[in-house]
């Protein structure tokens, strides 16, 4: 990773920390409504993995925490806040929300609410590419206190027996909701969970984005050489609430400030500076231009789209009404 990688990666993180920042704003403003689960903090595990993989060629899924990924993988970020603003140019069209942003012209498979669901979902795209003989891996991203779900020992059995190409990524933000991870599950540390099924895996720091890189790299090469699935552990920590129900009671201050002295973005940041690759002047432009993007054409996109027609109330709704599934009964192009 040279030092044009570094910045660029620099500025997607700061892009998806404002991003993440602004849909806060814009819930509080009630622009925004349902469940909204936001990601600062843990930056940089999305970016590190999906940069040693193929954004947008392998198939990624995730948890209902998913704005930052759909983006990695190429959505455009206009699509995807407009569809938290339940707007018909959204990437649902309006009808899925924060926790349902999908993509598959890029390959991204869905943000999915029901914990410990993306599990099998991720499996079955393996055993797809695995049955066309593809070059592709799936990719499944999921919090630690999924892993307490039967499809997780389910799903992982199945891969190990079949070899199936599937990198699953913890990101192991060590609260569950509001459950710290030792109150709930008896092995802490998630990467020695997967022996059981004799699943190679590692554990790393997941607020280093060099460090997830390099790791990620490692399990995308297995993955991708047909050597069967791979499990990768990294150690984050969000900095808001479980969504924006949650009071955020639970946590202690000073486990806050320790996680705080190790913000991904400053991080990098700093280590930047510190080589010279990056001024601190250039990093407020950076961050200046990045809130202009977000307010005057994302956002602007956002509040100027339409809404959903009610009289499309039942679209997409029920199989029989998509367009492709009507073409398919009548012995039409599939």
């Amino acid at each position: 990773m040279n030092a044009a990688d570094k910045k660029r990666l620099l500025r997607e993180m700061l892009f998806a920390r404002r991003f993440e920042e602004r849909c806060y704003e814009a819930y509080v403003e009630r622009k925004i409504g349902g469940f909204l689960h936001l990601y600062p903090g843990e930056e940089a595990c999305a970016f590190g993995v999906l940069e040693a993989a193929r954004p947008g060629h392998d198939y990624v899924i995730t948890g209902y925490r998913d704005h930052v990924h759909a983006i990695k993988c190429g959505a455009d970020p206009k699509e995807v806040m407009a569809e938290l603003f339940a707007k018909e140019t959204g990437s649902s069209k309006g009808r899925g929300g924060s926790m349902h942003i999908f993509d598959v012209k890029h390959h991204f498979m869905g943000g999915y609410a029901l914990v410990g669901g993306p599990f099998p979902l991720a499996a079955g795209m393996a055993k797809a590419i695995q049955l066309k003989g593809g070059d592709e891996i799936a990719i499944c991203f999921l919090g630690d206190a999924a892993n307490n779900q039967g499809t997780f020992h389910e799903s992982l059995n199945m891969a190990a027996l079949w070899k199936l190409p599937v990198l699953y990524v913890c990101e192991n933000n060590l609260y569950g909701i509001g459950t710290r991870i030792d109150r709930s599950t008896a092995v802490v540390e998630q990467y020695k969970r997967v022996a059981a099924y004799n699943i190679p895996s590692a554990q790393e720091d997941g607020q280093d984005i060099e460090k997830v890189f390099k790791a990620a790299q490692k399990a995308v090469k297995h993955v991708r050489s047909g050597k069967g699935p791979y499990f990768l552990e990294l150690m984050t920590y969000r900095y808001r609430g479980h969504s924006m129900s949650d009071s955020n009671a639970y946590r202690g201050k000073d486990e806050e400030r320790m996680w705080s002295k190790r913000d991904p973005i400053i991080m990098l940041r700093d280590r930047l500076i510190e080589s010279g690759d990056l001024t601190k002047a250039a990093y407020k432009t950076m961050d200046t231009e990045i809130l202009d993007q977000i307010e005057n054409d994302i956002i602007a996109f956002a509040e100027s789209s339409p809404e959903p027609r009610v009289e499309e109330l039942h679209k997409y709704v029920f199989a029989e009404n998509d367009p492709w599934v009507k073409g398919a009964a009548r012995g039409g192009d599939k």
